[in-house]
Parts: structure tokens; C-alpha cells; sequence
């Protein structure tokens, strides 16, 4: 467990500049990923009053903004959201933003949380930082209710094949460590960030993975040049 008390450690030292790093080295992108992922999720879940909604690694809370966000605009009667992340430093950040929400220290392979108590639950650009991952999915079948469903969104790993995949791995890898750097005083986490996509799992094989947790992917769509990958898998 010492690589994912590493993990923690950084992101808690990143966590001041945490948003405004995220905002400037995904040009703001994320926000439509984001915007996509909740709208999509909400289609496929159907309904117009939903009890709980847990995002895991939730780091400043910003994905729980959107999902209140895109509830409102939808006319969807969100009753509960809670924010779960090993890192108190990042929770701290999202506390200040959104007062009103509850924030549990914990890692997404052992939760306390209730079996069959979430309708959905989302982890926005952490899985790969999660060391426990089958763990993790089992975990999340646990806690969703039956059809319940599973949001991932994650920069993915991909062959380079193209000028355009070649011209992202440059980004990812040569300029986003420095620009990082710069704004967090930390170059190390943000050396780290794109070595764990190129270390991460294809997107096949999360698939693969989430289908043994008794999880089934129902949507799989990549974004913005294969950056971005969106699966949502329903509870079977």
C-alpha cells in the first residue's frame, strides 16, 4: 500500500492549486467531458428524483458541481451527493466550495457506505490512480443499487498511431509537467499525472475488469482526440 500512500501524499501537497492547475492545462475542455458525462449518465438512469449520487476520488469536488449543476438544468430531484477521497487535503479544498455537502476520508476499495444505497456512483480522472482497482469495482457494485450505474471518466492509454496521437503525448508528457510545475511548485506530481496514463489499462481491459465486478458497460465513448474516455456501466 506504500504506492497509494504515495499517491495521497501528492495529491495532498497539490491540492491549493489543484483547480486552477486542472482548469489551464485541459484549456477548460474537462468542463464539457464533465458537462457530457452527468447528462449522459442521467439519460440512461432515467429518472427525474434520485436518492443518492457518491463520486468517488472527488479530490475538490468539482465533478460533484456538475452533477448538481446538470441535475438542476434537467429538473432532477437530486437528494443526496457525497464526495469520498483518501486525500483531506483536496476534501478540504471542496469543503470550502460546497459547504452544504458531506466528504468522507476514504479509498474507493473499502467504503462506508451502505451495500444498495447509491444510484450512482462516479470517479472523474482517478481510477488510474486507484491501486486496489477490481477491488475498487467490487466495492462499487456493492454500493450501488440494483441497475445502479458506474460513471468513469479517465484519460486513456493509446496506441500512437497518428500526428495527432503523437502531438498529445508531447503535451502530456513535455508540457504539462512544466506548466503544472509552475503553478503547484510540485513538477514531480505533474511528471507523475501523465506517466500513470501511459502506465494505466487499456480501455478494453477496464471494461473486462468492471464486467467481473458484476458491473456491464452500456456506453463506452472516447473524446477530444481519444483524451478523454467516458464509460458507464450499469449494475447487473
Amino acid at each position: 500500500m506504500e504506492k497509494q500512500e504515495k499517491i495521497v501524499s501528492m495529491f495532498n501537497d497539490i491540492a491549493g492549486t489543484y483547480d486552477v492547475a486542472n482548469r489551464v492545462l485541459s484549456m477548460g475542455i474537462d468542463k464539457s467531458w464533465r458537462n457530457k458525462a452527468c447528462n449522459l449518465a442521467f439519460d440512461f438512469y432515467g429518472k427525474k428524483s434520485i436518492s443518492k449520487i457518491v463520486d468517488v476520488a472527488c479530490g475538490t469536488g468539482d465533478m460533484i458541481l456538475f452533477w448538481k449543476k446538470v441535475a438542476n438544468e434537467n429538473s432532477i430531484n437530486l437528494e443526496n451527493i457525497v464526495g469520498v477521497d483518501p486525500s483531506v487535503g483536496m476534501m478540504e479544498v471542496g469543503k470550502k466550495k460546497l459547504p452544504d455537502v458531506e466528504f468522507i476520508e476514504a479509498g474507493a476499495a473499502s467504503m462506508p457506505l451502505d451495500s444498495d444505497s447509491a444510484d450512482i456512483i462516479s470517479i472523474s480522472y482517478g481510477i488510474r490512480n486507484v491501486v486496489q482497482r477490481q477491488e475498487a469495482f467490487d466495492e462499487f457494485a456493492r454500493v450501488l443499487k440494483k441497475d445502479g450505474l458506474v460513471v468513469i471518466s479517465e484519460f486513456t492509454k493509446n496506441k500512437k498511431e497518428k500526428l495527432l496521437d503523437h502531438l498529445t503525448d508531447f503535451y502530456m508528457n513535455k508540457i504539462l509537467p512544466v506548466l503544472g510545475g509552475l503553478i503547484s511548485k510540485n513538477k514531480e506530481a505533474y511528471t507523475y499525472l501523465p506517466n500513470s496514463i501511459d502506465e494505466f489499462l487499456t480501455t478494453e481491459n477496464l471494461c473486462k475488469e468492471l464486467k467481473l465486478a458484476g458491473l456491464e458497460p452500456i456506453h463506452v465513448k472516447a473524446f477530444s482526440m481519444n483524451i478523454s474516455t467516458l464509460i458507464i456501466a450499469r449494475k447487473i
